[in-house]
């Protein structure tokens, strides 16, 4: 990996983390826009919760921490990292996928 992309990766990375923690906290608790429509609407009572909906990251906090902008921004933290993660992990498939002497997957013929 060239220097001038693993610098672009951290700078992207510590930007990320930064709005994630610093900035997420100040997000407003008002309902989203999908919320507010389904509320104007009449069908927001017809929700039902998914499996993960009482999980550890639900509701935009962490499970545990009381304090809701701490676990807002760990959740924003964790989100990242994940995100980031995903992120690289496809990346380097991708990367690996490109190199010659590289088994390419096969291509469909026209």
């Amino acid at each position: 990996m060239s220097r001038h992309l693993r610098l672009f990766l951290l700078a992207g990375l510590l930007i990320g983390l930064g709005l994630a923690v610093l900035v997420s906290p100040f997000a407003s608790s008002q309902p989203d826009g999908l919320e507010k429509v389904a509320a104007e609407e009449g069908f927001d009572d017809a929700a039902e919760n998914h499996d993960l909906a009482d999980g550890a990251l639900a509701d935009y906090g962490v499970e545990g921490v009381d304090d809701a902008r701490v676990g807002t921004a760990m959740a924003g933290l964790i989100g990242m990292l994940v995100t980031f993660g995903v992120g690289l992990a496809l990346f380097g498939v991708v990367r690996t996928r490109g190199r010659p002497g590289t088994p390419a997957a096969p291509r469909a013929s026209s």
